[in-house]
Protein backbone atom coordinates (compact mmCIF):
# COMPACT_ATOMS: atom_id res chain seq x y z
CA UNK A 1 0.00 0.00 0.00
CA UNK A 2 2.84 2.42 0.79
CA UNK A 3 4.31 1.79 -2.65
CA UNK A 4 0.97 2.46 -4.35
CA UNK A 5 0.41 5.66 -2.37
CA UNK A 6 3.95 6.84 -3.14
CA UNK A 7 3.42 6.08 -6.84
CA UNK A 8 0.15 8.02 -6.93
CA UNK A 9 1.89 10.98 -5.30
CA UNK A 10 4.73 10.83 -7.80
CA UNK A 11 2.42 10.71 -10.82
CA UNK A 12 0.31 13.60 -9.55
CA UNK A 13 3.40 15.64 -8.76
CA UNK A 14 4.82 15.10 -12.26
CA UNK A 15 1.58 15.98 -14.04
CA UNK A 16 0.90 19.14 -12.03
CA UNK A 17 4.53 20.24 -12.15
CA UNK A 18 4.56 19.92 -15.94
CA UNK A 19 1.41 22.04 -16.22
CA UNK A 20 2.70 24.75 -13.87
CA UNK A 21 6.17 24.98 -15.37
CA UNK A 22 4.78 24.96 -18.91
CA UNK A 23 2.48 27.84 -17.98
CA UNK A 24 5.46 29.54 -16.32
CA UNK A 25 7.06 29.97 -19.73
CA UNK A 26 4.40 32.59 -20.42
CA UNK A 27 5.51 34.62 -17.40
CA UNK A 28 9.13 35.09 -18.48
CA UNK A 29 8.68 38.85 -18.93
CA UNK A 30 6.85 39.32 -15.61
CA UNK A 31 8.66 40.75 -12.53
CA UNK A 32 10.45 38.02 -10.56
CA UNK A 33 8.09 38.26 -7.56
CA UNK A 34 5.07 37.66 -9.81
CA UNK A 35 6.79 34.72 -11.50
CA UNK A 36 7.63 33.28 -8.10
CA UNK A 37 4.02 33.46 -6.87
CA UNK A 38 2.84 31.62 -9.95
CA UNK A 39 5.54 28.95 -10.09
CA UNK A 40 5.51 28.30 -6.34
CA UNK A 41 1.97 26.97 -6.71
CA UNK A 42 3.57 23.65 -7.66
CA UNK A 43 5.10 23.45 -4.18
CA UNK A 44 1.82 24.33 -2.48
CA UNK A 45 0.07 21.64 -4.51
CA UNK A 46 2.74 19.04 -3.77
CA UNK A 47 2.51 19.55 0.00
CA UNK A 48 -1.28 19.24 -0.19
CA UNK A 49 -1.02 16.21 -2.49
CA UNK A 50 1.50 14.60 -0.12
CA UNK A 51 -1.05 14.87 2.69
CA UNK A 52 -3.85 13.44 0.56
CA UNK A 53 -1.92 10.52 -0.92
CA UNK A 54 0.67 9.63 1.73
CA UNK A 55 -0.92 11.11 4.86
CA UNK A 56 2.13 13.26 5.61
CA UNK A 57 1.39 16.51 7.42
CA UNK A 58 3.63 19.38 8.50
CA UNK A 59 3.96 21.02 11.92
CA UNK A 60 5.80 24.36 11.98
CA UNK A 61 7.18 25.64 15.28
CA UNK A 62 8.51 29.20 15.57
CA UNK A 63 6.89 30.79 12.55
CA UNK A 64 6.91 34.08 14.47
CA UNK A 65 10.73 34.01 14.25
CA UNK A 66 10.78 34.53 10.48
CA UNK A 67 12.41 37.93 9.84
CA UNK A 68 10.49 40.56 7.90
CA UNK A 69 13.54 41.45 5.82
CA UNK A 70 15.31 38.87 3.68
CA UNK A 71 18.10 36.92 5.32
CA UNK A 72 20.07 33.69 4.93
CA UNK A 73 18.12 30.56 5.87
CA UNK A 74 20.45 27.80 7.03
CA UNK A 75 18.86 24.37 7.31
CA UNK A 76 19.84 20.77 7.80
CA UNK A 77 19.52 18.64 4.65
CA UNK A 78 17.53 15.40 4.83
CA UNK A 79 14.87 15.02 2.18
CA UNK A 80 13.44 16.05 -1.18
CA UNK A 81 10.52 17.32 0.90
CA UNK A 82 12.53 20.50 1.55
CA UNK A 83 12.16 21.51 -2.10
CA UNK A 84 8.41 21.91 -1.62
CA UNK A 85 7.85 22.78 2.02
CA UNK A 86 10.12 25.79 2.39
CA UNK A 87 8.23 27.53 -0.41
CA UNK A 88 5.03 27.21 1.61
CA UNK A 89 6.63 28.61 4.77
CA UNK A 90 8.80 31.50 3.55
CA UNK A 91 8.20 34.23 0.99
CA UNK A 92 10.26 34.56 -2.19
CA UNK A 93 13.50 32.64 -1.88
CA UNK A 94 16.50 31.58 -3.93
CA UNK A 95 18.26 28.20 -3.84
CA UNK A 96 21.67 26.98 -4.86
CA UNK A 97 21.15 24.55 -7.74
CA UNK A 98 23.54 22.54 -9.88
CA UNK A 99 23.41 23.68 -13.50
CA UNK A 100 22.39 20.24 -14.79
CA UNK A 101 18.89 20.74 -13.36
CA UNK A 102 18.26 23.55 -15.83
CA UNK A 103 18.77 21.15 -18.72
CA UNK A 104 15.57 19.25 -17.86
CA UNK A 105 12.91 20.25 -20.42
CA UNK A 106 10.08 22.45 -19.04
CA UNK A 107 10.95 21.75 -15.37
CA UNK A 108 14.45 23.16 -15.65
CA UNK A 109 13.29 26.13 -17.67
CA UNK A 110 10.76 26.94 -14.97
CA UNK A 111 13.42 26.72 -12.28
CA UNK A 112 15.54 29.21 -14.19
CA UNK A 113 12.73 31.78 -13.88
CA UNK A 114 12.96 31.64 -10.08
CA UNK A 115 16.35 33.37 -10.01
CA UNK A 116 18.26 30.45 -8.46
CA UNK A 117 22.01 30.52 -7.82
CA UNK A 118 23.40 28.17 -10.45
CA UNK A 119 26.76 26.48 -9.85
CA UNK A 120 29.10 24.04 -11.49
CA UNK A 121 30.08 21.58 -8.78
CA UNK A 122 33.14 20.57 -10.79
CA UNK A 123 34.87 23.83 -9.82
CA UNK A 124 34.33 24.19 -6.06
CA UNK A 125 36.27 27.42 -5.54
CA UNK A 126 34.55 29.19 -8.42
CA UNK A 127 31.19 27.81 -7.26
CA UNK A 128 31.71 29.16 -3.72
CA UNK A 129 32.58 32.63 -5.02
CA UNK A 130 29.47 32.61 -7.21
CA UNK A 131 27.26 31.50 -4.33
CA UNK A 132 28.50 34.36 -2.16
CA UNK A 133 28.28 37.00 -4.89
CA UNK A 134 24.83 36.02 -6.13
CA UNK A 135 23.59 35.28 -2.62
CA UNK A 136 24.38 38.83 -1.54
CA UNK A 137 22.64 40.14 -4.67
CA UNK A 138 19.50 38.18 -3.84
CA UNK A 139 19.44 39.50 -0.26
CA UNK A 140 19.71 43.03 -1.61
CA UNK A 141 16.64 42.29 -3.75
CA UNK A 142 14.82 41.21 -0.56
CA UNK A 143 14.87 37.55 -1.60
CA UNK A 144 15.62 34.97 1.10
CA UNK A 145 18.58 32.69 0.35
CA UNK A 146 18.26 29.04 1.40
CA UNK A 147 21.53 27.27 2.19
CA UNK A 148 22.12 23.63 3.18
CA UNK A 149 25.60 23.76 4.72
CA UNK A 150 25.97 19.97 4.79
CA UNK A 151 26.10 19.98 0.99
CA UNK A 152 24.46 16.57 0.60
CA UNK A 153 21.43 15.02 2.26
CA UNK A 154 22.04 13.11 5.47
CA UNK A 155 20.12 10.17 6.99
CA UNK A 156 17.53 10.99 9.64
CA UNK A 157 19.17 11.60 13.01
CA UNK A 158 22.55 12.57 11.56
CA UNK A 159 24.23 15.88 10.76
CA UNK A 160 27.13 16.34 8.37
CA UNK A 161 29.88 18.94 8.51
CA UNK A 162 28.65 22.52 8.20
CA UNK A 163 30.34 24.54 5.47
CA UNK A 164 30.60 28.32 5.73
CA UNK A 165 29.08 29.52 2.44
CA UNK A 166 25.84 30.67 4.03
CA UNK A 167 27.70 32.44 6.83
CA UNK A 168 29.84 34.25 4.26
CA UNK A 169 26.74 35.48 2.43
CA UNK A 170 25.21 36.81 5.65
CA UNK A 171 28.42 38.55 6.69
CA UNK A 172 28.91 40.21 3.32
CA UNK A 173 25.24 41.18 3.00
CA UNK A 174 25.06 42.35 6.62
CA UNK A 175 21.93 40.34 7.36
CA UNK A 176 20.78 37.90 10.02
CA UNK A 177 20.81 34.12 9.83
CA UNK A 178 17.59 32.16 10.28
CA UNK A 179 18.35 28.61 11.54
CA UNK A 180 16.01 25.79 10.57
CA UNK A 181 15.74 22.19 11.70
CA UNK A 182 13.36 19.58 10.31
CA UNK A 183 12.97 15.82 10.58
CA UNK A 184 11.56 15.06 7.11
CA UNK A 185 14.03 12.22 6.66
CA UNK A 186 12.07 9.99 9.03
CA UNK A 187 9.07 9.94 6.65
CA UNK A 188 10.65 10.69 3.28
CA UNK A 189 14.17 9.28 3.64
CA UNK A 190 17.13 10.31 1.55
CA UNK A 191 17.03 8.56 -1.84
CA UNK A 192 13.79 6.72 -1.03
CA UNK A 193 10.77 6.46 -3.30
CA UNK A 194 8.63 5.14 -0.43
CA UNK A 195 7.05 7.70 1.87
CA UNK A 196 5.66 6.90 5.31
CA UNK A 197 2.64 8.51 7.02
CA UNK A 198 3.13 10.86 9.94
CA UNK A 199 3.96 14.46 10.81
CA UNK A 200 7.12 16.29 9.79
CA UNK A 201 8.23 18.86 12.35
CA UNK A 202 9.93 22.08 11.27
CA UNK A 203 11.55 24.30 13.90
CA UNK A 204 12.38 27.90 13.00
CA UNK A 205 14.88 29.47 15.38
CA UNK A 206 15.22 33.08 16.40
CA UNK A 207 17.37 35.12 13.99
CA UNK A 208 21.08 34.95 14.74
CA UNK A 209 22.92 38.26 14.48
CA UNK A 210 26.30 38.26 12.77
CA UNK A 211 27.51 41.33 14.63
CA UNK A 212 30.88 40.87 16.31
CA UNK A 213 31.14 37.17 15.48
CA UNK A 214 33.63 35.32 13.32
CA UNK A 215 32.60 32.79 10.66
CA UNK A 216 33.85 30.00 12.94
CA UNK A 217 31.75 31.14 15.89
CA UNK A 218 28.64 31.63 13.74
CA UNK A 219 29.01 28.21 12.13
CA UNK A 220 29.39 26.62 15.56
CA UNK A 221 26.38 28.51 16.92
CA UNK A 222 24.11 27.43 14.06
CA UNK A 223 25.22 23.81 14.21
CA UNK A 224 24.91 23.58 17.98
CA UNK A 225 21.37 24.96 17.77
CA UNK A 226 20.53 22.41 15.07
CA UNK A 227 22.04 19.54 17.07
CA UNK A 228 19.97 20.55 20.08
CA UNK A 229 16.73 20.57 18.08
CA UNK A 230 17.68 17.27 16.48
CA UNK A 231 18.21 15.62 19.87
CA UNK A 232 14.88 17.00 21.11
CA UNK A 233 12.89 15.50 18.23
CA UNK A 234 14.89 12.38 17.35
CA UNK A 235 13.35 9.05 18.28
CA UNK A 236 15.36 5.84 18.48
CA UNK A 237 12.28 3.67 18.16
CA UNK A 238 11.69 1.97 14.78
CA UNK A 239 9.88 4.48 12.60
CA UNK A 240 8.55 2.07 10.01
CA UNK A 241 7.28 -1.45 10.15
Amino acid sequence: MLLIRSLIFFLGMCIFSFIVFLFAMLTALFPSNIRYKIISQWAIFNIWWLRITCNITTKVIGKENIPISACVIISNHQSTWESFAFQTIFTQQSWVLKRELLWIPVFGWGLALLKPIIINRGDKLKALKKVIKQGVARIQENIFVVIFPEGTRQPYGQLGNYQRGGIAIAQKAGCDICPIYHDAGKLWPKGSFIKYPGTITVVIGKPISITGKSATILTQEVKEWTEKKSSETYSERPLHN
